[in-house]
């Protein structure tokens, strides 16, 4: 438990003072809510751990190296497993479409069930905000997005049910699914 309780204090101090998306909410529930998703499917602590840093370089400015360093070179190839390359030069919803089709490569050639465990800890918890959003606000949730269009946002979440269907036999996967045809409805 000392690696998985080392990410969390890691994670916890490198998303302090940030919010998500045009909430109130601490950034650092999603982390932890992904970590919470990925100990349901295993124990393995490298994976938990993984969650928790998840995003620490995508979105904090820790680099991968200092992962490595701190965590080990398996937590460092999972946190970069998830890491999308931002291209911080430009609009976030000019890229948005490259970003996703770069990272759904990854997922699909991952050969390492634990990529998709840590990848579903993430999108299940980012589904779960998704739907408590939808049944308050519906469709104009998705203004806050960097990606506004509906049917774009359906392709890429629809992806990951694919992707990750090596999993259908755990609870977080098939909650994943139910979630996200009751947002974007089945798939004809």
């Amino acid at each position: 438990m000392e690696l998985v309780s080392e990410a969390i204090a890691f994670a916890v101090k490198a998303h302090d003072g940030m919010r998500r998306k045009k909430s109130e909410l601490p950034y650092i529930l999603h982390p932890m809510e992904a970590a919470v998703i990925v100990g349901t499917m295993t124990e393995d602590q490298n994976l938990i751990a993984a969650a928790a840093l998840h995003d620490v370089v995508e979105d904090a400015g820790i680099t991968i190296v200092e992962i490595e360093e701190k965590f080990g070179k398996r937590v460092r190839e999972l946190v970069e497993s998830e890491t999308e390359d931002k291209r911080a030069d430009l609009p976030p919803s000019s890229t948005w479409r490259i970003r996703k089709e770069e990272s759904l490569s990854v997922l699909k050639n991952a050969d390492d069930i634990a990529v998709l465990m840590v990848w579903l800890g993430d999108k299940l918890a980012n589904m779960r905000s998704i739907y408590r959003d939808f049944k308050v606000e519906g469709i104009q949730m998705w203004q806050r997005f960097n990606q506004k269009n509906v049917a774009e946002q359906a392709w890429y979440y629809r992806t990951i049910v694919k992707l990750t269907e090596r999993l259908s036999d755990t609870s977080a996967w098939l909650e994943y699914k139910t979630l996200t045809e009751l947002v974007f409805g089945k798939e004809e």
